[in-house]
């Protein structure tokens, strides 16, 4: 039980900070050199770390029993640099997601088409897991998570109350859907995702 554990922390870290370098790595390609000049552009942890999502929220969720989810110190990007002013915001924040399908599919594969042995399978199966459950956690529009900027550059400024009301209030609709049952639904949801996709038997 304490090596799942250990092990799932670890994935959810890497996974956290892959999501991150990815937001930052299309920012700069974009001409956008903030992130880069800040040093968020490494896996190194440390600059990575979020008070809130990366150690508070996982303990909460560990003290619950419920599956642990969270998120990193949000890469700074400056939109105003950027080569593609009407949808590079959108483009940096489907990123991170993008990055957790991407890790989630190749793992797939792997396991798939490659024979592991038992542990290894229970490894990759949580790796699967938790990246489709971290993209779309991310994905929804509620902030500081990435789906509200890509709501918010499609709402347009004629929203901007609903804007306004998930600003001031989105924190408290996340500690709201952790205590009714929301993170386990993601996570119910993430699991029949990789069934249904990658046909195999899942830890």
């Amino acid at each position: 039980m304490e090596i799942t554990i250990i092990f799932t922390l670890i994935i959810l870290l890497f996974s956290i900070i892959i999501h991150e370098v990815a937001h930052g790595s299309v920012s700069y390609s974009l001409g956008d050199n903030t992130a880069k000049d800040a040093g968020r552009l490494t896996l190194n942890p440390i600059s990575h770390l979020d008070p809130v999502g990366s150690i508070m929220l996982p303990l909460f969720l560990f003290i619950l029993n419920l599956p642990i989810i969270g998120w990193a110190k949000p890469v700074p990007i400056n939109p105003y640099n950027f080569n593609d002013q009407k949808w590079g915001e959108v483009k940096v924040s489907i990123a991170g997601s993008l990055a957790n399908f991407i890790i989630a599919l190749v793992f797939g594969l792997i396991v798939m088409f490659v024979s592991l042995p038992q542990s290894f399978l229970e490894i990759a199966s949580l790796v699967i897991i938790y990246n489709i459950a971290l993209g779309i956690f991310n994905l929804m529009p509620i902030p500081p998570l990435d789906g509200s900027h890509i709501l918010f550059a499609l709402l347009g400024e004629r929203f901007n109350n609903v804007k306004k009301f998930l600003y001031q209030y989105g924190f408290f609709i996340l500690i709201f859907l952790v205590f009714f049952n929301g993170i386990n639904w993601l996570f119910s949801f993430s699991y029949w995702i990789t069934s249904l996709f990658f046909k195999f038997s899942l830890v």
